[in-house]
């Protein structure tokens, strides 16, 4: 076993993450029929305010909000209610990706630490690590909204090895889906990285992940054999 330490990403690595269906659950809830092509008018705005916000362009609030601007005029309501009760729906329909529950078992079993760094928002991640009974498994948990920067920024990764005692980095690996914020992010902290690459995507110039997996199981085979 050459990692003692393994940090995950959660939206799309250890977490399903079907934005479509939790907003159509929001706005079943205002009379709303939310259709694809309202989620395609969606990221066209969602999409670039992450860029910005990952980027340090933009808070975290600046962003939730934002991108629910015009349906908060549309319907009458804040954007603030609106985006609160989109991570509720969001929670409310959260599934671990297959093989995520038998890896982290596996892991643990093994005396391995597992660490937790998201972009993604603390009032969703913490409601669906409670609901998944995973909220004592990760030690560190690292939310970017808490701390104030998100990754590829390596603050982000530096906070969590600080959390860890500050391990050699060799030992350490991260493992995400995203290419840019969490393999580039890895690799400018020092860390071996784990792209998780389900669609078989191929991979961006200059960003080189020390390994590459297409599903959770593989994932487990390569740590434990």
């Amino acid at each position: 076993m050459t990692y003692r330490w393994i940090l995950f990403d959660a939206d799309d690595t250890l977490f399903h993450f079907d934005a479509y269906q939790g907003l159509r659950r929001m706005f079943e809830r205002h009379a709303v029929d939310f259709t694809p092509d309202h989620y395609a008018q969606y990221q066209q705005l969602n999409k670039p305010l992450w860029v910005d916000y990952q980027n340090g362009a933009i808070t975290a609030a600046e962003l939730q909000t934002t991108r629910f601007d015009g349906w908060a005029r549309q319907l009458g309501v804040a954007a603030a209610d609106l985006n609160l009760a989109f991570l509720e729906s969001m929670a409310e329909i959260c599934t671990l990706l297959p093989g995520a529950q038998a890896l982290l078992d596996a892991l643990a079993d093994a005396g391995v630490r597992l660490g937790l760094i998201t972009n993604g928002f603390t009032a969703l991640q913490l409601a669906r690590l409670e609901r998944t009974g995973l909220r004592e498994r990760f030690d560190p948990l690292v939310i970017s909204e808490q701390l104030g920067v998100a990754k590829p920024d390596v603050r982000i990764f530096e906070h969590a090895l600080q959390a860890l005692g500050d391990p050699p980095r060799e030992q350490v690996l991260m493992v995400g889906d995203n290419p840019h914020s969490d393999i580039l992010g890895g690799l400018n902290a020092g860390l071996h990285t784990c792209w998780f690459n389900p669609h078989g995507q191929a991979a961006p110039a200059g960003i080189a992940a020390h390994h590459e997996v297409r599903a959770l199981g593989e994932l487990q085979t390569l740590l434990l054999g």
